[in-house]
């Protein structure tokens, strides 16, 4: 998985090449120093004492949930792409990327029409909803919902077969639920006992702003809660949709009636658009059998107020304000913490980015990533890779038989840096002047189309799953590669020049490079083989040492408690934790040979050791509201911002030699508690 939260970011300036030496001359305060608070010492809490100074000095915005690094870089990000759309729009093009750009920011913005359109755009879609007879009815038209991103029911899509990573396969998965996930349903916890008791109400309102009277629209809320519920029921935990085997079904479509007879699963498949394959693979089985009770024992007037509710709040937020306002309140800010909403123009940008984002992306790197930069962070990279080598030769609990294995996954890990080199055609998507609701849902039947299109055809290894206009990066087990967009290398306000080497290997190649590399070789990565198959290549021997020592870490993370008495998921983290201290492990290593460490010359009064594990931190400077916190903890693979610091840190030994961690300081383990793997 992905570094940091996904978030529509980019890049202002490109670090430094990987062995330039730091800038003894600037204008501007040393970044990483004048983050810190100096009140707090890092022997006690490493998180506080490397960002708490601008944390302090920062509060979070009303239209936020967090706020730190990613959103600094995204305010640039921003600047440039706001430029972009206005150049589009004057153009005032016909045809091509600037039409669609151009358009797309037209409507998106013309606020006036907006307004005046309320809920009609979607009418005939709940017209067809509303002329439902039959059970084979909702079914047809829970795939037209498919198809433009209304996920009733059950979710579903196109990727590699995790066994046959030259295939592509459907997939079907639980889904159809209102809520973040199943937990909302039935955790006890004050906070989501309040979430749930105001669900049915966000529900009656949508029903209300539609027309509906308030009686009818409580009792239609408390039926669709009790559908979902049923659905939640039979849904699985976030740390079981985890195993790649169990959540691994293959079944013959002619089968899947023996899995939920009440559904014609052939003839729904090809009103999906599935063709060229005649089998699917189905991750949760038990799932299905209870969504075709639900399905057969629920009355059409629920089946159909379901779906209503379903197609509206995919689509709120496009639609006029008092339905982005109900949506806002109830998932923002009551869920998340957030105060006001963003304003138009950002959620006009970020309506872009969902809908056309490559198109976007290809003209932001043209003009601000360019082949330098892309060559440089390619060799980082190859730094990383054979810090990593080293340090798989040298392990004690590893067979010599597995390490080469090991090493042979490792070297044919492909690295994607910068942006794809190969952008894909949107020409045939159309998009116009008209209501913004009719050009997310076209883009989202283009978006479909396209998935449904790779059936039956050879896997395309060079497509990219994000725009380089994202602060993200990415892992891909099925095509063993990691993904590193133009705006994953970025400090902002800051020149190449300006920044050291210690700074850009604890924040690149340790909390990027690092740990995308270390997915590879994860509790779940480490089952995929060089070719990205599905596949046992470790001993069983191998296979216990690694899963005690991960063990360990699971234990760490269980213990602690980031807000109220919510522990982080262990389990359910896994996954991330191994990577963040993995990337730490092998970007340190790599940092050790660069002449910057080797010649050991303090900068701003921090010593090469301390400004990498600063450097690292910088990544993760981030305040987060108690809500977001919360919702993450229920919701999320990743832990908390701060335990990507202090979660790791006390696992390696040169944070000891670094801060002179003595036995006492609340960040020291004991050494027979440290996680020792990579």
């Amino acid at each position: 998985m992905a570094k940091r939260f996904i978030g529509i970011v980019a890049a202002l300036s490109i670090f430094a090449a990987c062995d330039q030496p730091a800038t003894k001359e600037t204008t501007k305060p040393d970044v990483l120093r004048s983050h810190l608070d100096t009140t707090v010492s890092p022997n006690d809490d490493f998180f506080d004492y490397a960002n708490g100074g601008w944390i302090k000095n920062n509060p979070i915005p009303a239209d936020e949930t967090n706020w730190g690094i990613g959103e600094l870089v995204q305010k640039e990000l921003y600047d440039r792409l706001l430029k972009i759309n206005d150049e589009a729009l004057k153009k005032n093009s016909k045809s091509g990327a600037d039409q669609r750009i151009g358009d797309f920011w037209y409507s998106a913005m013309d606020t006036a029409s907006i307004e005046k359109n309320g809920i009609a755009p979607l009418q005939p879609e709940l017209d067809a909803i509303a002329k439902m007879a039959t059970k084979e009815d909702v079914m047809a038209q829970t795939a037209r919902m498919h198809d433009y991103g209304a996920e009733v029911f059950y979710t579903e899509g196109v990727s590699q077969d995790p066994k046959r990573s030259d295939v592509q396969a459907y997939f079907m998965m639980q889904g159809g639920l209102g809520l973040p996930n199943r937990d909302y349903y039935f955790n006890t916890d004050a906070r989501t006992v309040k979430i749930r008791g105001l669900y049915p109400q966000f529900i009656a309102t949508i029903f209300k702003l539609m027309g509906v009277a308030e009686m009818e629209a409580n009792k239609k809320a408390a039926a669709i809660l009790k559908l979902e519920t049923e659905l939640a029921k039979a849904s699985r935990k976030l740390e079981d949709l985890r195993d790649p085997y169990t959540n691994y079904n293959k079944y013959a479509i002619a089968q899947l009636r023996s899995l939920a007879p009440g559904v014609d699963w052939p003839k729904h498949l090809a009103q999906m658009g599935v063709k060229h394959v005649d089998s699917v693979i189905v991750g949760q089985p038990e799932f299905y059998r209870a969504l075709d009770k639900v399905i057969a024992g629920t009355d059409m007037q629920t089946l159909k107020d379901y779906m209503t509710f379903m197609l509206i709040n995919t689509y709120a937020e496009y639609l006029s304000k008092p339905f982005a306002d109900a949506n806002f309140e109830f998932y923002s800010k009551a869920i998340r913490g957030a105060q006001e909403q963003h304003p138009r123009w950002r959620r006009a940008l970020d309506a872009e980015e969902a809908a056309i984002g490559e198109e976007l992306g290809k003209l932001f790197v043209k003009e601000y990533f360019d082949t330098k930069a892309k060559n440089r962070y390619e060799q980082m990279v190859e730094n990383v890779r054979d810090a990593y080598k080293a340090r798989i030769e040298k392990l004690d609990w590893m067979t010599d038989s597995t390490k080469q294995k090991a090493i042979s996954k490792l070297k044919a890990i492909t690295k994607k840096v910068g942006y794809p080199d190969k952008w894909k055609d949107f020409s045939d998507m159309t998009i116009d002047r008209g209501p913004l609701v009719l050009n997310m849902m076209r883009s989202s039947v283009w978006w479909s189309n396209y998935e449904m299109n790779k059936l039956g055809k050879p896997v395309d290894r060079t497509e990219w799953s994000m725009t380089p206009q994202t602060y993200n990066a990415y892992y891909n087990e099925s095509n063993n590669e990691i993904v590193l967009p133009a705006a994953m290398m970025t400090v902002p306000g800051y020149r190449d020049e300006e920044l050291d080497d210690a700074l850009v290997y604890g924040y690149v190649a340790a909390s990027t490079v690092g740990h995308e590399i270390t997915h590879g070789f994860d509790d779940q990565g480490r089952k995929f083989d060089a070719q990205g198959n599905l596949r046992g290549w470790w001993s069983a021997e191998d296979t216990v040492q690694f899963m005690k020592r991960a063990d360990l870490l699971v234990r760490q993370f269980n213990a602690i408690v980031p807000q109220d008495t919510m522990h982080i998921n262990g389990k359910a983290t896994l996954g991330e934790n191994l990577a963040d201290l993995g990337g730490i492990l092998i970007g340190l290593d790599a940092f050790k040979q660069t002449e910057a460490y080797k010649k050991g010359e303090k900068i701003a009064g921090l010593t090469q050791l301390q400004r990498f594990f600063l450097g690292y931190s910088l990544g993760w400077m981030m305040a987060e509201r108690p809500e977001r916190i919360a919702t993450q903890l229920l919701t999320d693979v990743h832990s908390p911002a701060k335990y990507r610091i202090n979660g790791p840190f006390p696992n390696v030994p040169e944070f000891y030699e670094a801060f002179g961690i003595k036995p006492g300081d609340k960040m020291y383990l004991a050494d027979s508690l440290r996680v020792y793997l990579w």
